[in-house]
Order: structure tokens, then C-alpha cells, then sequence
């Protein structure tokens, strides 16, 4: 391939690349990328989302992007997060297919054809990779696959193998359509896949880690609940929140009538109850139950309020200038 500048033909390709204090990596990555692309015949470009990065990997991409072609940077005013990150490369980019990976060299560009050639021939609309043969620590393998093989399947039923690769295909008109926010890049496929759109996994290689340090600590698995209980709510009962709050309340609801309708016979039988903890229970019960049904009610009236609407990213940078044309790459 032959990466395109800024303001010429629409490239094919869009490379998109979150990039958080990644200071080190960032030129052997371009160089890799370039390599990687040199036996392609399409055009490419580079499109890199500093997610407010504190070390220099700011001044480090404008310095990429005024020497090499094709490389795009938009910089966040503060580190949102790898979802914003991504949303914000995915609306910028320009290319009929979206390429997304990692700033740490861990994900081998050189995988592309091969991801590009299962879309294609499988009629998928985005390729996962899978890293069958991960390059990290044993904590972080071990949690991935308890988050993986237990949480994702017994809650969703899904067969996906490596939910949270980096390294993935799009075509762009999918990549733009997934809304995506808070730890929400983690469950693309997921969220691909309920949208109605056709989800592969294509085995990759996946690199040593080389520079610094990951961002990724043992305890994460722990932040993630909560995404993983939102990703549930939204796949499973975005459409209907009524069914999944009633549940709750009902049986709450039946709980408490229990309870209360025991100290009624009671009660009937001249037993004193006004001094019973278990009237307070069932009252509780019953009162919360009631509540829990009429949030289903609300939610059922605000549910997929301003799906449509696109997220502002507060950026302090952007740059679409490149180097004078120096001949092919």
C-alpha cells in the first residue's frame, strides 16, 4: 500500500490507533506499519487518537506527522478512555475499512492481509483477532480467560475467544455505527453481533511487549463488572427494561407478600405481630418491589433516548498537515 496525503484521494484504508503515554513505541510502530503495508496495492493512512497521553507521545506524534505520509494525529484535551478514543478515530477516519490495533507493538500490522481475506471470503463485517498464543503475564491471561470463557459465555452464550484484542478488521460504515463509551470497547463483538451485523475471529500473532510498562492491572477485572452488567442490560433487555425490572420487583414483590400474609394468620389466630421485625421485611420488601417495578416502567419510556446522537470530542489538537511528497514508500 501507499499511504495517501491528507487532502488527496480517499484512502482505502484507515489504520486507527489509540495511543496513551506510549512515547517509545510510536516510531518503530510507524515503521512496522510501513513495512507492513509496502506489498499491499491500496492506499492507507495512519490515524492516531492521543487519549491525553502526560509524557511525550504528543510531541512525538507531530513530529511523525510532519515526516512521514499519512499519518493523521487528533490529540483529546484529557485521557477519556480507549472507548472515546476509538469513537473519535472511527468518526475521523476516511478509509473504506478501519484498521484498529495497539500503540505497545504487541499487535503484528502484518496481520491484516490475512484478517482482510477472511472478511472478505466469510462476507464478515468486522474480524476480530484472536491471540491464541498471548504475549503477556500469567495474571493477565488468566483473568482474560475467566472474563472470556466463563463471565461472556454463561451470561451471553457467545463462543467469541478473545473478546478484547486490539487488532481488528471494520468496514467503516460498522465501525461508525457502534456507539461506544466507558469500557464499552471491550464487548464490540458482543455489541456487533446484536446489532445484526456478522462477527469472525481470525487467529493472529501477538508480540512480547517491548517498552514501558501495561496499563492493565490484576484488579481490573474487578472495574470491568461494571461494564459487563451494562453491556448485559443493553443486549439483553435494551429494547424491553420492563422485563428485566419487573423481574426483580416481582419477585421482591411475592417475597414480601409472603411474609406478610404468614404474620396474617398469625394475626388471626390472636398472635400479637405489631412488634415483629419480619412486618418491617415484608413491608420493605414489598414498598422496594413496587419501586423496582415502576423504574422498569420509566425505563421503558426513556429507553435508547439520543442513541443517535454523535459524541463531541473536546480535542486540542488536529492535524491533517503532512510532509511534502517524497516519493513513494
Amino acid at each position: 500500500m501507499t499511504p495517501v496525503d491528507a487532502q488527496s484521494a480517499t484512502p482505502r484504508l484507515s489504520i486507527v490507533i489509540p495511543v496513551y503515554n506510549e512515547d517509545e513505541s510510536l516510531e518503530e510502530l510507524l515503521t512496522s506499519i510501513e513495512g507492513a503495508m509496502a506489498q499491499a496495492n491500496e492506499s492507507y493512512e495512519v490515524v492516531f487518537v492521543d487519549d491525553g497521553s502526560t509524557d511525550g507521545t504528543f510531541a512525538r506524534l507531530k513530529s511523525l506527522a510532519g515526516t512521514h505520509h499519512g499519518v493523521r494525529v487528533f490529540s483529546l484535551r484529557r485521557n477519556l478512555g480507549k472507548s472515546p478514543a476509538l469513537l473519535c478515530g472511527f468518526q475521523k477516519a476516511r478509509g473504506e475499512y478501519i484498521l484498529t490495533m495497539d500503540a505497545d507493538l504487541q499487535d503484528d500490522p502484518n496481520n491484516f492481509r490475512r484478517m482482510y481475506d477472511q472478511l472478505c471470503a466469510e462476507g464478515a463485517d468486522i474480524v476480530s483477532g484472536w491471540r491464541r498464543e498471548r504475549r503477556d503475564n500469567a495474571v493477565k491471561i488468566a483473568s482474560s480467560r475467566v472474563f472470556n470463557r466463563l463471565m461472556i459465555r454463561v451470561l451471553f452464550g457467545s463462543s467469541f475467544n478473545d473478546m478484547n484484542s486490539g487488532l481488528k478488521l471494520y468496514k467503516a460504515d460498522v465501525a461508525r455505527e457502534l456507539n461506544l463509551y466507558g469500557g464499552m470497547h471491550r464487548f464490540i463483538p458482543l455489541i456487533a453481533t446484536e446489532m445484526g451485523y456478522r462477527v469472525a475471529e481470525c487467529p493472529v500473532r501477538h508480540n512480547q511487549r517491548k517498552y514501558g510498562a501495561s496499563k492493565y492491572s490484576p484488579l481490573k477485572i474487578f472495574t470491568e463488572m461494571p461494564d459487563l452488567l451494562t453491556v448485559f442490560f443493553l443486549i439483553k433487555y435494551t429494547t424491553r427494561p420492563l422485563h428485566f425490572f419487573a423481574r426483580i420487583g416481582s419477585a421482591l414483590i411475592a417475597l414480601g407478600v409472603a411474609c406478610l400474609a404468614y404474620l396474617t394468620i398469625l394475626w388471626t389466630q390472636s398472635i400479637p405481630i405489631g412488634t415483629r421485625p419480619l412486618l418491617t421485611f415484608g413491608v420493605l420488601l414489598v414498598v422496594i418491589g413496587g419501586q423496582t417495578v415502576f423504574t422498569g416502567l420509566l425505563a421503558d419510556l426513556i429507553v435508547n433516548v439520543g442513541q443517535n446522537k454523535r459524541q463531541e470530542f473536546p480535542l486540542k489538537y488536529a492535524s491533517d498537515i503532512i510532509a511534502a511528497p517524497r516519493g513513494p514508500v
